[in-house]
Parts: structure tokens; C-alpha cells; sequence
């Protein structure tokens, strides 16, 4: 995988990413309806495109794998597509994101273990627990950070 910080965002991309988005998400957030899913999907865009720093994981054919986005060494998304879990493209984003921005915290769905496990794997730990997400939605969020 090659790995690209993207200054420029343009809708081909936007639209790319928010594919990889939702086979990650179909994958792994199974505790999410299709509605919550497509209500979700509709703010995607925007957080792409505001996102202080964006790296994508591109795959052999320069089609996006996976990204991930920082604003102040808060990971704030990592999203692999399906067809790429399991592949260490995660790994590799997450381990650029260290090495280059300093990241030492995150938020994950509680209701994603398999997530959790990931960034427990990569040396994170929870600190804290919220009984909702940050849209005020029924998901509890740990808080992790990098010790």
C-alpha cells in the first residue's frame, strides 16, 4: 500500500472515500440500522473535506484501500474498505499517523470489540467511557490514548 497525505479534495475523491467508508462501516459497525447508516453517510463528505490532515492507503491500481484523519494528534477516523480488513492497511496508516503527527488519542465505538482490540494491539488504552456518541446518539464511546 502507498500511502498519500491529500491537500487537494476534490469530489472524484470525496466519492471514492466515502465508498471505502461504507464497506468499512457495513463491516464492521454492526450494530447500526441501513437508516443510521445512510443518515450518517450524509456527513461524511464534510469531515473529509475539514479534516485537518488526510492520509489514504492506496492499493496497487492507485484506488483508495483505506484512510484515516488527524486534527491535533487525535486520530478522528480509519476506515479500510472490507475487501482490504485483515491486510495490515490499518496498521500501516495508524503507524504513519504516530511516526509523523504525533497521534496519542482516539475515540471508538464500543460496540466495534474488533476495533478496540486493533488500537489495544497498538498500544492504546481506554481512559474513558461515554454512554453516547458525539452526535448525542446511543453508541458509548471509549476514549483511548497511547501511553
Amino acid at each position: 500500500m502507498k500511502l498519500i497525505e491529500i491537500k487537494t479534495r476534490d469530489s472524484a475523491l470525496i466519492e471514492k472515500l466515502l465508498q471505502v467508508w461504507e464497506s468499512s462501516v457495513r463491516a464492521t459497525h454492526l450494530f447500526l440500522s441501513d437508516e443510521e447508516i445512510n443518515n450518517i453517510k450524509q456527513y461524511v463528505p464534510q469531515a473529509l473535506k475539514d479534516i485537518p490532515v488526510l492520509v489514504v492507503a492506496e492499493n496497487e491500481d492507485g484506488n483508495p484501500a483505506g484512510f484515516m484523519g488527524i486534527a491535533e494528534q487525535m486520530l478522528e477516523m480509519l476506515f479500510i474498505s472490507a475487501d482490504y480488513r485483515g491486510q495490515g492497511t490499518g496498521k500501516q496508516l495508524l503507524q504513519y499517523g504516530i511516526e509523523n503527527y504525533s497521534v496519542n488519542k482516539l475515540a471508538v465505538n464500543e460496540q466495534n470489540p474488533l476495533a478496540k482490540g486493533f488500537y489495544e494491539h497498538m498500544g492504546f488504552t481506554v481512559y474513558k467511557r461515554t454512554e453516547s456518541d458525539e452526535q448525542g446518539n446511543p453508541y458509548p464511546l471509549l476514549y483511548m490514548k497511547r501511553n
